[in-house]
């Protein structure tokens, strides 16, 4: 069957084209509503695999989706993209953190706070994370 992006469209596959999936995978993101954006954003990036703004939406729907695993892939492959993106240092930080690799979250928050040291969201997540494995420490 041929869509109205003039490709081959399998069963399942969204309407529209990806700057279409993109945008609604975006809103559902905003309205809450993260596993179907997560969804709907895997789409896009595999037809735009080299797009980091879909990139970052997708792994913003993994993280919110409680996928951190993914998520980190999602923004470590947007880091080395391009290491000049602080939010992506923060997200991948937080998304290995929130598989419970406190240790290897340390580097990437603290080289967003150094990207951004006025960051009070990026400055708490590392104090967070380094307040954690000091306690262990002490153990």
């Amino acid at each position: 069957m041929e869509g109205a992006n003039g490709h081959t469209d399998s069963p399942g596959t969204p309407q529209g084209d990806v700057y279409d999936w993109y945008q609604r995978g975006v809103k559902l993101l905003q309205e809450g509503s993260p596993a179907a954006a997560a969804a709907l954003l895997e789409r896009a990036a595999d037809a735009e695999p080299e797009s980091r703004s879909i990139r970052e939406a997708l792994a913003r729907a993994q993280f919110n989706s409680r996928r951190y695993q993914e998520a980190a892939s999602s923004f470590q492959w947007i880091v080395e993209d391009n290491p000049t993106e602080d939010y992506a240092y923060f997200g991948l930080g937080l998304s290995l953190w929130r598989t419970g690799d406190v240790e290897a979250a340390q580097e990437p928050l603290a080289i967003a706070v150094a990207m951004r040291p006025d960051d009070r969201n990026y400055v708490s997540a590392l104090r967070s994370v380094r307040a954690t494995l000091k306690a262990r420490q002490d153990m």
